[in-house]
């Protein structure tokens, strides 16, 4: 079970950095228009604010869990 989380923390930790990097490029296009036309297409989300806001909410998830399976491990490591 702790070998899921830890694939999970890592796939959470890139995918939330993928999301925020994403935004960020996103908000770096000067014309408005062409701003919010890219972050409802590319990103799925009204602006791209709200993609990095979620992609650091992700990456805070799988950096929680990551912290939460090596506890597990050492105190599974402890038992034995």
């Amino acid at each position: 079970m702790l070998t899921l989380g830890n694939i999970v923390a890592r796939l959470a930790l890139v995918l939330g950095l993928l999301r925020a990097g994403m935004g960020l490029f996103v908000a770096l296009i000067d014309d408005p228009a062409s701003r919010a036309a890219a972050a409802s297409r590319y990103l799925g989300s009204v602006t791209s604010g709200e993609a990095i806001d979620q992609g650091i909410k992700v990456f805070l998830f799988g950096l929680v869990l990551g912290i939460l399976v090596k506890i597990g491990r050492s105190l599974s490591e402890k038992k034995e």
